[in-house]
């Protein structure tokens, strides 16, 4: 009967069940504290003609990022691999570094998709991206017959 409503013993009080914290908890356990995502952190920024975005790829080499455009969507993609040129498998005591790939796609509708710069410097990716310049029709005055 006690386990239906779980007791804080910090504070000497009981808590309130919220089963969302309770699920994130079993993630954590099953998972480990350092779970491993399939995406990485981006900013954009209005910069009023374009805008720019800064996605955190660390520890990437320019070579291991791939920047694909379809239509209106912009992937961009980075794998780490791991490095097996020795024969001997290392003594790891603790391993935490992961190998794997990550992908973010993004809508590019309204963007100048053939005027993009990419850059990257210090693990972070940086992409400029023109507005499209929207074409107003001129004006013009029907004549009556």
């Amino acid at each position: 009967m006690f386990e239906l409503i779980p007791f804080d013993r910090r504070n000497r009080h009981m808590a309130a069940f919220d089963p969302f914290r309770e699920m994130e908890e079993l993630e954590r356990n099953f998972w480990g504290s350092s779970s491993v995502t399939s995406a990485f952190r981006t900013d954009v920024i209005d910069t009023g003609d374009a805008y720019k975005l800064e996605a955190e790829l660390p520890g990437f080499n320019k070579d291991d990022i791939k920047i694909d455009l379809d239509n209106d969507c912009l992937t961009i993609s980075a794998e780490h691999t791991e490095d097996t040129k020795d024969d001997a498998k290392p003594n790891y005591v603790k391993r935490e570094r992961f190998y794997g790939s990550y992908t973010r796609t993004f809508d590019m509708t309204g963007i100048n998709t053939d005027s993009i710069e990419a850059a990257y410097n210090d693990g972070i990716l940086t992409l400029t991206m023109p507005k499209k310049v929207e074409e107003i029709p001129a004006s013009r005055r029907l004549e009556i017959k």
